[in-house]
């Protein structure tokens, strides 16, 4: 393990503050320049610490993605798995309309590379699989839906609805549109 200097690490901190910030502010495509201009670094300095976009987004998403993911941990033992998913789901697209930027991010990440797998996707997808095989298994859910599946449809809304009045609503309203759809009441 390397161990940082205190000011690569301040930097490094720095950069992850106002990456986070400018991802809020402007998406996925906020400016690597601007973020390294606001931070007090040059634009070398960014890459050092982050030698890609994607490997900045990964930092800047990766404390919400690791909640996420601890929420399906919680939710894969409930007793109603069709309502564990449905939380979950719901968890994540609350979270992909507030973190502008992070559905594009999980939606582009590995177009340019079909080798490369989305490490935030990854996570999800493996904390969440339970609560889908259980839905499935109860017959909640279709058994031909898949977790990338889901993932996908709720970056689907949170892109459809980053422009919208108020896209948390119309969110949860195309959600459970989906939900219908996929899980329908029993």
């Amino acid at each position: 393990m390397t161990i940082q200097r205190a000011d690569a690490q301040r930097n490094y901190a720095r950069i992850l503050a106002v990456a986070e910030e400018e991802v809020a502010a402007h998406g996925a495509d906020a400016s690597l320049e601007q973020i390294a201009r606001i931070a007090g670094v040059g634009s070398a300095t960014v890459r050092r610490h982050f030698p890609s976009r994607r490997v900045l987004l990964a930092a800047v998403f990766s404390e919400r993605i690791e909640t996420l993911c601890a929420r399906a941990t919680d939710l894969a033992n409930a007793s109603d798995p069709r309502l564990a998913l449905l939380d979950w789901l719901s968890a994540l697209t609350a979270y992909a309309t507030s973190a502008r930027g992070m559905a594009d991010a999980l939606l582009q990440d590995g177009l340019d590379d079909t080798d490369h797998v989305n490490a935030c996707s990854a996570k999800l997808s493996d904390a969440v699989d339970p609560l889908v095989h259980r839905a499935i298994q109860s017959g909640a859910v279709a058994p031909d839906v898949t977790t990338t599946d889901l993932i996908t449809l709720v970056t689907g809304i949170a892109l459809a609805t980053e422009h919208h009045s108020d896209p948390a609503a119309e969110a949860k309203r195309l959600l459970a549109l989906t939900v219908r759809g996929v899980s329908p009441q029993r």
